[in-house]
C-alpha cells in the first residue's frame, strides 16, 4: 500500500505537468531511479557486502513539497523512520482507538479504516477518524468544518494574541490528516525545525516550534471563554502558564524528550528531539495523570446524629490545562456511593464536569432558542443534558458537597472518575468510558473523627 501511494505521489505531479517530487536538478534527470531511491530512503548505498555507508544530507537532490500540508507523513518517514513509527503507530505510548457509536447503542460501531493502527497517534489519524466525521454528518449535515484536521502551511502565531484565528483549510488530500508536513512546512515551502540542520530539504530555524503556540491554531477556537470548548491552548496560557503555576510548554508532556538521530540513514549526529507521540484522551496513563480526588467527612459541632456531609475535592494537579478539555463531547463524571457495613448501596449521587458547547452554561432553559440556530442540532444535545460542573482549571480545587441524612452506624465512601469520550452517546456503550480515579473512605453517623484519603 504504501509502495503505491510512494508511486502516485511521484506520478501526479508528472501527469498534471507540474515539479516531481522530489524535484530533480535539471543535470541529473539521468539520474531518476537513483534519486527517487535516495529521496525516499532507499536502501543505503553499499560500499561492499560487509559496510554501509551513510548518505550524506548535504548531497543529492533537494525535495519540494508540491503537495504542500497534504504531503503523506508516509513520505517524510523513508528518512525519518523512528518519528513516523510514533505518529503512526504510537510506539512509546499506551494510545488506543476503540470503536465507538455516535448516539445509539443501536448503531454500527464506527471503526477505523483498514490499514491504520488502533494505536496510532490522533494527529495521524484526524482525517480518517470515523467519529468526528460522522458528527459532522449528523450535526452540519455533512459541511467541511474540521479545518484543524487538515490545515494548509502556518505561520506560528504569537504567543500573547488575545484571539488566535483558525488555520488555514486544506481542500485537497484531506484524508491525510495532520501530516509531518501540517506543523514542519511554512507558508514559504521550507521545513522549519527548532535547530540548523543539514538536510535534503530546505530548512529553517523557528524555536517558536518548541513552544505552546505551535500548538495554539488547532487547540484554541474564538476568543478565551472560561468553561467553553476548544480553549485549550488559552486554558495553558492564562491559567497555567501566565499564572505562574510552571513553565512547562505543551511538548514538555505530549511530546515527551528523547535524544536520537532524527534520520537515521543519513550522517548526521543524535540530539536532543521529542516524541512525536502527544498523548491525549485515549492515553490511559494520559488519562490518570490529571486529576487528583479526595474524600472528606466534614466536622461539624455538635455532630447530627442522623446526618452526615461530604465533602470531594477533584483537584487538577496534573494538567497544564482543563480538564476534561478541547471537544464538548468530552465528559468526567464523579460517581459517588455510599454503603453500610453489610456492603448494600444506602445512597448514590453522580456529578458531571465537561465544556460547554457554547459561550454560556448548557442548560435546558435554551432548548427553544437552539430550534433557530444554524448549529442547532449540536447546540440542542448540550443543552437537551442541563447543566453541570465546567472543567476544573489547572491548579483548581473544585469543591463538591454530599449531605446524606442515614441512621448512626458505619459506612463508607467510594468515589471514582470516569472519562468519557462521548457523552453524548448512549450511557450503557462503555467501551468509551475509562476509569481514571478511585478511592474511598470510613465514615461515622455521628462523626467521630477527621477522615480523609488521598487517591493515587
Amino acid at each position: 500500500m504504501l509502495g503505491l501511494l510512494r508511486k502516485i505521489i511521484l506520478l501526479i505531479p508528472l501527469i498534471l505537468g507540474l515539479p516531481a517530487v522530489p524535484v530533480f536538478p535539471a543535470e541529473d534527470s539521468h539520474r531518476t531511479s537513483e534519486t527517487v531511491q535516495y529521496a525516499f530512503g532507499g536502501a543505503p548505498d553499499k560500499a561492499s557486502s560487509n559496510s554501509v555507508v551513510k548518505k550524506d544530507p548535504a548531497k543529492g537532490p533537494s525535495l519540494g513539497f508540491v503537495f504542500g500540508t497534504g504531503t503523506p507523513s508516509e513520505v517524510c518517514g523513508e528518512c525519518h523512520s523512528a518519528i513516523y513509527n510514533e505518529h503512526a503507530l504510537g510506539i512509546g505510548a499506551d494510545l488506543i482507538w476503540k470503536p465507538m457509536v455516535n448516539q445509539s447503542i443501536g448503531e454500527s460501531l464506527l471503526t477505523l479504516p483498514p490499514g491504520f493502527s488502533p494505536n496510532a497517534t490522533a494527529h495521524h489519524l484526524a482525517g480518517v477518524d470515523p467519529w468526528p466525521i460522522r458528527a459532522r454528518e449528523v450535526e452540519n449535515g455533512g459541511a467541511a468544518c474540521n479545518v484543524c484536521h487538515f490545515p494548509e502551511p502556518l505561520q506560528i502565531p504569537d504567543i500573547n494574541v488575545p484571539t488566535v484565528s483558525d488555520p488555514p483549510s486544506r481542500q485537497f488530500l484531506q484524508e491525510t490528516g495532520i501530516t509531518c508536513a501540517g506543523c514542519h512546512l511554512t507558508p514559504a515551502g521550507r521545513i522549519r525545525g527548532p535547530d540548523a540542520v543539514v538536510a535534503p530539504h530546505e530548512t529553517v530555524v523557528d524555536p517558536a516550534i518548541r513552544t505552546s503556540a505551535m500548538c495554539a491554531y488547532c487547540h484554541s477556537k474564538g476568543p478565551r471563554v472560561i468553561g467553553k470548548q476548544t480553549q485549550t491552548f488559552y486554558e495553558w496560557r492564562d491559567d497555567f502558564y501566565n499564572a505562574g503555576l510552571g513553565q512547562q510548554q505543551c511538548q514538555d508532556c505530549h511530546m515527551p524528550a528523547t535524544v536520537r538521530k532524527l534520520a537515521e540513514g543519513f550522517d548526521v549526529p543524535a540530539r536532543l528531539s521529542r516524541r512525536h507521540l502527544w498523548t491525549g484522551d485515549h492515553s490511559a496513563s494520559r488519562r490518570a495523570a490529571g486529576l487528583a480526588l479526595s474524600i472528606v467527612q466534614v466536622k461539624t459541632y455538635p455532630p447530627p446524629a442522623d446526618r452526615g456531609q461530604i465533602e470531594f475535592h477533584v483537584v487538577n494537579t496534573g494538567a497544564g490545562h482543563s480538564v476534561p478539555t478541547g471537544s464538548n463531547r468530552r465528559a468526567i463524571y464523579l460517581d459517588a456511593e455510599l454503603v453500610d457495613s453489610s456492603n448494600t448501596v444506602v445512597a448514590s449521587r453522580e456529578w458531571m464536569f465537561a465544556p460547554w458547547y457554547g459561550n454560556r452554561p448548557d442548560d435546558r432553559v435554551f432548548l427553544e432558542a437552539d430550534k433557530a440556530l444554524p448549529d442547532a442540532i449540536a447546540a440542542t444535545q448540550a443543552d437537551a443534558q442541563g447543566p453541570h460542573e465546567a472543567p476544573v482549571r489547572a491548579g483548581e480545587d473544585r469543591v463538591l458537597t454530599w449531605e446524606v441524612n442515614l441512621p448512626s452506624g458505619n459506612y463508607t465512601v467510594r468515589a471514582v472518575l470516569i472519562y468519557d469520550l462521548n457523552r453524548y452517546n448512549d450511557r450503557s456503550f462503555t467501551d468509551d468510558q475509562n476509569e481514571a480515579v478511585r478511592t474511598s473512605i470510613a465514615m461515622q453517623i455521628p462523626f467521630q473523627a477527621t477522615v480523609a484519603t488521598q487517591a493515587h
